[in-house]
């Protein structure tokens, strides 16, 4: 019998497990100011989850240097987003509070913000994963400014603790990445980029690792049969 190999790849391919994607929205942090494109943490989280075996297609960064809340959702106006994505990643508020903006204006617009990504992640708050603001007064550019570690690590809690409260509610995934920036004060040279404020490769690879974990586990125990 005579079978069309074409015909026969078609089906082959259609059973091939397809690339998963990942919008990424956020500020310096997320564009990754300072480090290579490669080197931003989405990217690496992708490159990570494709060495577990689950392939992602490259992730849509939307983030700038510079954002707050509400400038992030002007920019994500200004972008041609997809219906839905496989994964949503969110960290925004570094600025609000570099600002002085007031903490409820930050917990509306970043409700805001999570709604809309919990909406392009089809609706899946649980493929949603929020990311805490760094702590960057532990770090020289602070220090040089004569800006105090103590005001800014209280601020910067107040600030986690609303974005942790709303993702929690909402019952997507919260990662405390905090700690770590506080961990590394002690090691700049290694931890942070040549202006001494924004973090390295390697600090970024140890959040996209902690994401990828997230998404890893969440596979895990979708193929786990229910009892």
């Amino acid at each position: 019998m005579f079978v069309n190999l074409f015909v026969l790849n078609l089906i082959f391919v259609s059973f091939l497990p397809a690339d998963e994607t990942v919008l990424s929205l956020g500020d310096s942090y997320t564009i990754g100011e300072g480090v290579e494109a490669e080197q931003r943490w989405p990217v690496q989280m992708v490159k990570e989850l494709g060495e577990h075996g689950k392939p992602f297609a490259a992730p849509q960064i939307i983030a700038k240097t510079g954002w707050t809340t509400d400038e992030l959702q002007a920019g994500i106006k200004q972008q041609e987003l997809a219906d839905r994505y496989d994964w949503v990643t969110l960290l925004i508020g570094v600025n609000n509070q570099y600002r002085q903006r007031d903490v409820e204006e930050y917990r509306q617009q970043f409700r805001e913000l999570l709604t809309l990504a919990i909406e392009k992640a089809d609706q899946k708050p649980e493929r949603v994963i929020v990311l805490s603001i760094p702590d960057w007064g532990v770090t020289p550019f602070a220090t040089k400014r004569g800006r105090d570690p103590a005001t800014i690590a209280q601020q910067i809690d107040r600030f986690n603790q609303i974005a942790r409260e709303e993702t929690e509610q909402r019952h997507a995934h919260f990662i405390d990445v905090t700690q770590l920036t506080r961990e590394a004060a002690n090691e700049p040279e290694k931890f942070l980029v040549a202006d001494q404020l924004h973090p390295s490769a390697e600090m970024y690879g140890k959040w996209a690792k902690l994401a990828a974990a997230v998404i890893l586990t969440a596979d895990q125990e979708q193929k786990v049969p229910a009892k």
